[in-house]
């Protein structure tokens, strides 16, 4: 069996593509079960983001053809649309693959972590449908220690790539204890969620969202177990905020040199960390004359953006060296593994046949037999059946023209010091 990965992802496929292509959560049992019942598929995870969905098997080669034809019917893509956007690694091509996704080096922020943690998810899932055997499980776990060490080795992670990574990675330098820390996200839109996630990561659960409609605000803070507040709430809210965030779509700024004054006041100027993301501005400019006062536009972000890619491209380089030295020695222990299985069935083999004649051999001694004719009976018996199969096989792939087979059998009977 091989390892094969079949995909599509944002360097392969439009959205549009994408869209149609992607697995729901709440069908992934049928997905699993389906593409296990297609001939010559042992195994298989499913694996489906925003920006990729990748089917991984343990699979006969020649099953290829019908896990494309599969996924074309499925999603109901025309077969001549999906082939163009699809990409199929097979063995050592897609061992290496698994190892770049798992590092975040095939994302579109490159580095980014949230993949290793949806690959898990994926790989946990199959699991608990039982489409993972052996050869998968080998696989997905070589591919998370390989992402381990990108982490652990390179600076891959270390930088931020994303306006909202940026805003709360920059927390760190005025802040040791995040975890101490009270957080007030002014907006309820796409950046302040991932702003939102990231701070949790970061150990940050004292959050506040407050919002222009306070029913988006709570959709918002129930995801992250925040409390959710109006923007009239904030002058109430900014003195015990020791972060604040703000992206929202105001056309005039929502938190004036004023109202930040009158919160520093009242927090007897312990520092306050504020970042800037909307443009139009949601913070006075005049904010960041005052002291005690940390405060970041997205244009300061942005630059910060540009320094961490150019770092975390260099952090690729070396990335890229790790996965390639773990790709072959994985792919070198499998050819290793398949070797043992094969030495397993020979030996299993010439056991039986051993004990074949060892039993005609004690028979004919039962039987009064000559015990020198018995056991030349027994070497002949034994050598012929060892050699026959090896025998035929020679010469059929000599009239075959294999001249390669002569080599081998030379080798493996060690002929030439004999």
């Amino acid at each position: 069996m091989s390892l094969v990965a079949i995909g599509i992802n944002h360097q392969t496929a439009p959205i549009d593509i994408r869209e149609k292509v992607s697995f729901a959560p709440e069908t992934m049992s049928e997905s699993l079960a389906a593409v296990l019942a297609l001939p010559g598929i042992d195994e298989t995870v499913i694996l489906s983001t925003c920006n990729r969905s990748e089917i991984y098997c343990a699979a006969d080669e020649r099953s290829i053809e019908a896990v494309v034809q599969w996924l074309a019917d499925y999603h109901n893509v025309e077969i001549n649309q999906l082939r163009d956007a699809l990409y199929i690694h097979i063995d050592r091509p897609a061992i290496e693959h698994l190892g770049r996704v798992a590092a975040g080096l095939d994302s579109m922020v490159l580095g980014e972590p949230q993949i290793l943690g949806q690959l898990k998810s994926a790989f946990a899932v199959a699991q608990e449908y039982d489409s993972v055997g052996q050869q998968l499980n080998q696989l997905f776990q070589h591919s998370f220690r390989v992402a381990k060490n990108v982490r652990t080795q390179t600076a891959i992670g270390e930088n931020a790539v994303s306006v909202a990574f940026a805003a709360v990675s920059l927390s760190t330098r005025i802040f040791d204890k995040l975890s101490e820390c009270r957080a007030l996200l002014v907006g309820a839109g796409e950046t302040i969620d991932l702003v939102a996630r990231h701070l949790l990561e970061k150990g940050v659960t004292d959050l506040v969202v407050a919002n222009r409609t306070l029913t988006r605000a709570q959709e918002l803070a129930e995801r992250f177990g925040a409390r959710a507040v109006l923007l009239s709430d904030i002058p109430d809210e900014l003195p015990a905020a020791d972060i604040v965030i703000s992206s929202t779509a105001s056309q005039l700024p929502i938190i004036g040199k004023g109202m930040v004054e009158r919160a520093l006041k009242k927090r007897r100027h312990r520092p306050m960390f504020m970042v800037d993301i909307a443009v139009p501005r949601d913070i006075e400019a005049e904010v960041g004359d005052l002291g005690d006062i940390y405060l970041y536009t997205v244009d300061d972000l942005k630059s910060v953006i540009e320094a961490n890619v150019r770092s975390r491209r260099e952090a690729a380089k070396e990335a890229l060296q790790i996965i390639g030295r773990s790709t072959d020695a994985f792919s070198q222990s499998l050819k290793e593994r398949q070797a043992a299985d094969v030495i397993r069935q020979l030996r299993a083999k010439t056991e039986t046949l051993k004990s074949t004649e060892l039993d005609k051999a004690r028979r004919a001694l039962a039987q009064g037999g000559d015990p020198e004719q018995v056991l030349e009976q027994l070497a002949r018996g034994l050598t012929n059946k060892l050699l026959h199969a090896p025998t035929v096989a020679l010469r059929k792939a000599h009239g075959e023209g294999e001249a390669e087979a002569r080599d081998w059998v030379t080798r493996l009977f060690d002929l030439e010091d004999s």
